[in-house]
């Protein structure tokens, strides 16, 4: 998400700034005649009218809005009045309207649904809206203005948020490079342009690599330990493939894939893992190590030439950590308690693996599956008997829902009048505890080939009382989709996922800002994940489980002996979880904390070499994701970012720690939550209100406790 809405369009960064003449467009054109963005859309909310969208609407779409922001962005920078916040920064917040109405709907459909049409949009359009980011973000006239504002700001009597609006702003337009001279300017520009088509290269090789990659298996046979759903899937995938008589097991974005837990023949196992490890390190058209090495490269150059050692301390200026000492500082100190933690899980499960008979060193390809035979031995606990408790209708409406309207008395009801982008997608309304519509919210649950990995939210339409804007938010995810007459059941982690981005919707869904920017989850990414996974602790919480988890086919509720494992095995395969994690952490630090003066690197040895250096070469734990397909760092902006993932962990841990030492869930606890952190977005610092909340410091006490971690003693 990103704080700067008129001049962060989530497109990667870059441009040739002689594309766009400012001067030359003091008038706004002509709107693009029955394109669907040209206007606010008519649906509810503003909605995007996805029965009027054609693939072919975007390009012109971005065209004409880019055209008619800079337009605009020309009238504030020539304007003869004297800057104020009104005719300066608040004009900045209404700028580019159309182009966020384009940007919204085609960022989150080619992320979720795309095709070859909109790949090359992407392709096209990405240098371009760099361009314009540059565009905006280097013209002189403007910046000239906006520091005029800031300078006087002690004189203004601004109100917090307008202050917060008027500082990020300042502070965004000096870190976009606003104090370079020219020629620095146009290098910063033709760094950015090369970095944004590689990084649109990168998603585009991803996405055809892993499609590509998925597992093809010629013998059924090969399939034992699968449940019948599961190798309906598989058929219906090579089914897709036009490849009769087959059955395929497409990848996730992930070193390691779902089925690894199930597949009881080791070789397929194996061979599953190599697919998923060597998906984009094939010598082919898809191979990503030549693009990255040289991202790598670029952002080291661009760190130095804004006055920065590397791209990783350019990153963290704004960030709650600050710096990548902080972030080092936080890593190391989990690093040695959870190589600890993963050693004793190896021993265990090795020995599983030589109680069972058979007589082989313990691999990567093995973990998940001896993992569980360890876990349901230990806890007596089996994936199996829980996957029918957890139907995803239910799980939604009776457990997410239900969680969030205990904690803040919110209601949901579904609509089907409101057009979406695929069919699988659902639409429901979102009304607040005094019956008024607080937003909508959009879910795209299932795995599709032309949908990118992982889970995530968005905004279709952000919240602003400025622009009298209600919050339209979705989230998207990659469970496997039933065959046609199954019930779609879910495993514990599923369900942890849909409560996860869940969090971040209501992050969304309670914004309550003057200003886009600074609205909802429009906060630094070591925040963002900080409501998502607070509002994972909910879906173990007792009074909403046993409100969800009821057997499909008999109405049981889960029975507490189930309960007791499930908690008792929580601990179990933390070592390994959160090792794998640190590892991705550590290796996206190093990438980017190259500095600019380092050759291109190459990409494997660089890897190992950097796995070692911190430690987090953890035996037979392999990081959660190769540089080679680490499209959090390379495309989705997680650059120098991953650590956020664990940082949020620490807060959201201190969190419920406080709503436990509070009473739990009450209307009255989450009332709190509600008013001093989902509904503040970046209206002030981090830290600052985290304390508010807390009362403190965040500590990593919580957290170690949660995940069975045990702290070296001190010397």
């Amino acid at each position: 998400m990103n704080r700067m809405r008129s001049l962060y369009l989530g497109a990667a960064a870059v441009a040739v700034l002689a594309a766009y003449s400012l001067p030359s467009l003091a008038a706004a054109p002509a709107a693009v005649s029955g394109n669907p963005f040209a206007q606010e859309s008519p649906l509810p909310l503003h909605a995007p009218p996805f029965d009027r969208i054609k693939d072919s609407d975007y390009e012109p779409g971005f065209e004409q809005g880019m055209k008619e922001q800079i337009a605009e962005i020309d009238r504030i920078a020539n304007n003869k009045a004297a800057p104020t916040f009104e005719n300066t920064i608040v004009a900045l917040e209404k700028s580019g309207r159309m182009l966020d109405r384009v940007s919204q709907a085609f960022f989150g459909v080619v992320q979720a649904n795309t095709n070859d049409a909109l790949d090359k949009v992407q392709e096209d359009e990405a240098p371009k809206l760099a361009a314009h980011q540059d565009a905006i973000a280097l013209n002189p006239k403007l910046f000239a203005r906006v520091k005029a504002v800031y300078d006087a700001r002690t004189k203004l009597k601004l109100d917090p948020e307008s202050m917060q609006l008027l500082t990020i702003d300042y502070m965004q337009f000096i870190h976009a490079g606003a104090n370079l001279n020219a020629a620095d300017k146009t290098k910063l520009m033709a760094l950015n342009k090369e970095d944004a088509s590689l990084e649109t290269a990168f998603q585009q090789k991803l996405l055809a690599a892993t499609k590509v990659g998925g597992l093809v298996v010629d013998d059924k046979k090969q399939l034992a330990g699968l449940t019948d759903a599961e190798i309906a899937a598989a058929a219906k995938a090579a089914e897709d493939r036009k490849l009769a008589g087959k059955w395929v097991i497409p990848l996730q974005n992930t070193t390691q894939q779902p089925l690894l837990g199930s597949l009881t023949d080791r070789s397929v196992r194996e061979k599953l893992f190599d697919s998923s490890w060597t998906r984009t390190e094939k010598g082919d058209v898809n191979d990503t190590r030549d693009t990255i090495s040289r991202i790598a490269q670029l952002r080291a150059e661009k760190a130095k030439l804004l006055g920065y050692p590397n791209y990783a301390a350019y990153v963290l200026y704004d960030q709650m950590a600050k710096t990548p000492e902080a972030v080092e500082n936080f890593v190391g100190a989990l690093v040695p308690p959870t190589a600890a933690k993963a050693a004793d899980e190896a021993k265990q499960i090795q020995a599983a693996i030589d109680a069972s008979g058979q007589h082989f060193d313990l691999k990567p390809w093995d973990w998940e599956m001896y993992s569980e035979k360890v876990r349901k031995a230990k806890y007596d606990l089996d994936e199996s008997e829980l996957k029918p408790y957890f139907e995803l209708d239910k799980v939604l409406k009776d457990g997410v829902f239900y969680a969030a309207n205990q904690l803040y008395g919110i209601t949901f009801k579904e609509r089907h009048d409101i057009p979406v982008y695929q069919s699988d997608v659902r639409v429901f309304d979102v009304f607040d505890k005094d019956g008024s519509q607080l937003g909508m919210i959009y879910f795209d649950y299932f795995k599709r080939d032309n949908k990118a990995g992982g889970a995530w939210m968005s905004n279709w339409v952000q919240q602003s009382k400025l622009l009298g804007t209600k919050p339209v938010v979705y989230n998207v995810a990659n469970f496997t989709k039933p065959a046609a007459g199954q019930p779609a059941l879910l495993s514990f982690d599923d369900v942890t996922t849909m409560f996860h981005e869940f969090g971040h919707a209501l992050h969304g869904l309670f914004a309550n800002e003057q200003y886009p920017s600074l609205a909802g989850a429009a906060t630094a990414r070591d925040w963002v994940e900080f409501p998502s996974q607070f509002n994972e602790h909910w879906a173990l919480y007792p009074d909403v489980l046993k409100h969800y988890a009821v057997n499909y086919k008999t109405g049981e509720t889960i029975p507490q002996a189930l309960v007791d494992k499930i908690k008792n095995s929580q601990t179990w395969n933390q070592g390994y979880e959160l090792g794998e994690l640190l590892a991705a952490s550590d290796l996206d630090m190093q990438w980017h904390s190259l500095t600019a003066d380092m050759p291109k690197q190459d990409v494997d040895k660089f890897e190992s070499q950097a796995l070692a250096n911190t430690h987090t070469d953890f035996p037979n734990v392999p990081t959660r994701y190769r540089s080679s397909y680490f499209l959090h760092i390379w495309a989705n902006g997680y650059a120098a970012g991953y650590y956020a993932y664990q940082w949020t962990v620490m807060l959201d841990d201190d969190a419920f720690a406080w709503f436990t030492a509070h009473g739990g869930m009450t209307r009255e606890n989450g009332q709190r939550f509600r008013d001093m952190i989902l509904s503040k977005g970046h209206t002030e610092d981090y830290g600052t209100m985290f304390r508010a909340f807390y009362g403190k410091d965040p500590d990593i006490g919580p957290m170690v406790e949660h995940r069975g971690l045990v702290m070296p003693a001190a010397h």
